[in-house]
């Protein structure tokens, strides 16, 4: 397994990258109602990361082995629908919960993150999954620190979240970032404490659990990109890109408008 380290420069550089992404999502909330379509909020996130941060939007064109290029500029996960969502002209509703995930290119250097978003009134089910969600990436990021195993990060989501009565996706996972959208180390969103590659200062990877209100099984749509769940329950997902510090972690895609941290982690 080859994991690339990011010195200073690296990372200051991925900082940028990681606020940019993350900014998007500020810019898209106040769109976020019902009567919008997805694809109305594709546009408007390219139109910003094009025009106003003079960047490149990451999925677009995306085109891993096996895979058709990807259409649009973000992904968008309503409800049901795991992962890779395709923005399209239907219309959000009262009640509706979407994923999404924004990841752009600046100098070279990729910055990944995504929120979600419940549409005007959320049922309480609904509020509780992407609450669950939330504090999930949240107790996996409090693992990282040089000398922990990523098998520390995955164990700590999965039993937060099966403990609340939820299902961990487990044909996706984090992964590391860089100069490269997807490289190594996968990061899985359970596993076993004390296992997998050890972390060290440098490392930089997404942390990005999704989280079923059913069961974990998931399929593949006829698009070739959205995913969903077998059982068509409810699925949630956040991501923050971290990078591992001498002392502990730095989550990179912050910016004015991301949601604090649960209070596990500032209390």
């Amino acid at each position: 397994m080859t994991i690339t380290i990011k010195d200073a420069a690296d990372i200051a550089a991925m900082r940028v990258a990681g606020r940019l992404a993350s900014e998007v999502l500020d810019m898209l909330t106040l769109h976020v109602k019902p009567g919008v379509t997805t694809e109305q909020l594709d546009k408007l996130a390219h139109d910003h990361i094009v025009n106003v941060q003079q960047a490149i939007p990451a999925p677009l064109n995306y085109c891993p082995p096996g895979y058709t290029p990807y259409p649009k500029s973000i992904c968008t996960s309503v409800n049901h629908q795991v992962c890779h969502g395709i923005p399209n002209d239907k219309v959000l509703k009262n009640g509706d919960i979407v994923n999404i995930d924004v990841t752009v290119i600046k100098d070279g250097w990729h910055g990944d993150t995504s929120r979600m978003f419940i549409v005007g009134e959320g049922s309480i089910a609904a509020k509780r999954l992407c609450q669950f969600t939330y504090e999930a990436m949240w107790k996996g990021i409090a693992k990282v620190k040089p000398g922990a195993r990523l098998g520390d990060i995955g164990h700590s989501i999965q039993t937060f979240a099966e403990n609340a009565g939820f299902a961990v996706v487990r044909e996706f996972c984090g992964h590391g970032i860089g100069q490269v959208f997807h490289e190594e180390p996968q990061v899985l969103h359970y596993g076993r404490p004390g296992t997998l590659e050890e972390l060290v200062p440098g490392m930089v990877f997404t942390i990005e659990p999704m989280i079923n209100a059913g069961r974990r099984e998931i399929r593949e749509m006829g698009d070739g990109w959205t995913i969903v769940t077998k059982d068509r329950s409810l699925s949630a997902q956040w991501e923050h890109t971290i990078v591992v510090t001498e002392t502990g972690y730095e989550v990179l895609t912050l910016s004015a408008g991301s949601p604090p941290p649960p209070a596990f982690i500032t209390g």
